[in-house]
């Protein structure tokens, strides 16, 4: 199809840039037959980079995980000759991403969180689309970076206060300690299934409350930015509310006896 064709499906300039990059990897695997990457995808932009892929009908890729919940993705793209290779798990993943170790000393340990991290790094001038997942542990943190940014931060993030009297290390990928993730559930009653009565009821505050939330741009529905309050929710999708957490709605109950809808939604901690 048509690279104008395929971008005039996008009414969004930020989407239409992404979309515009998926292409430009299509044809540069292609062209010069070789095996080519992106940045780290969310869960929104790899939504979008399967649409394109689909379109284009292209079946010589694969989405690379650091570990198997993952919020960060890398697609890589390959032509033709590299196909054994790929699917039989003999590429060598290391050549586009690397593992950063931070240890902290014993008086911090158990201080820092993802955002601590996250903003270290971001202060070094790196472009946030160059790092994946954070897995924040109480001795410290194991951050998945593409490997052309790697020496860069061993070189430079003891620079910064924070780290000065930490261990950084580059370690392969395959060591990443596993996170364990913590989940409940808990049972919520709304009057209708409209995004603002639920972020209400989730963020633990009122519906007027939950609009400005959601117009602000802090809520995200299967991680697409939504600013609608009339959004209907459905089973099965995932709400990101900034700064209260992520949310999966396991299961849509019924009725209550006060006319209520009652929800079974599972909250990440």
């Amino acid at each position: 199809m048509n690279k104008s064709v395929i971008l005039d499906r996008y009414a969004n300039e930020e989407e239409k840039l992404f979309v515009a990059k998926i292409l430009d990897k299509l044809n540069l695997a292609k062209t010069r037959n070789k095996i080519v990457n992106t940045d780290f995808l969310d869960m929104y932009q790899k939504k979008i980079s399967q649409e394109i892929l689909n379109i284009e009908k292209e079946k010589n890729y694969t989405y690379y995980y650091a570990y198997p919940e993952a919020d960060k993705v890398m697609l890589i793209i390959y032509p033709d000759k590299y196909e054994e290779i790929i699917k039989n798990n003999r590429f060598d993943y290391s050549k586009i991403i690397t593992l950063i170790r931070i240890t902290l000393p014993n008086e911090l340990k158990g201080q820092y969180s993802h955002k601590d991290y996250l903003s270290g790094i971001m202060k070094l001038g790196i472009k946030r689309e160059k790092v994946g997942d954070i897995l924040v542990f109480e001795d410290g943190a194991d951050i998945v970076v593409s490997t052309d940014i790697c020496k860069y931060i061993l070189n430079n993030l003891q620079q910064l206060t924070r780290f000065n009297k930490s261990k950084v290390e580059e370690l392969k990928i395959e060591e990443i300690r596993k996170p364990e993730i913590k989940k409940e559930n808990i049972r919520i009653t709304v009057r209708s299934l409209r995004l603002d009565n639920i972020v209400s009821e989730l963020a633990n505050c009122s519906r007027n409350t939950a609009s400005d939330i959601i117009s602000s741009g802090r809520v995200f529905v299967n991680y697409e930015n939504e600013t609608r309050n009339s959004k209907l929710i459905n089973e099965s999708d995932t709400l990101v509310i900034r700064g209260k957490g992520k949310f999966y709605i396991n299961s849509i109950e019924g009725e209550t006896r006060k006319g209520k809808i009652a929800i079974i939604v599972q909250h990440y901690i």
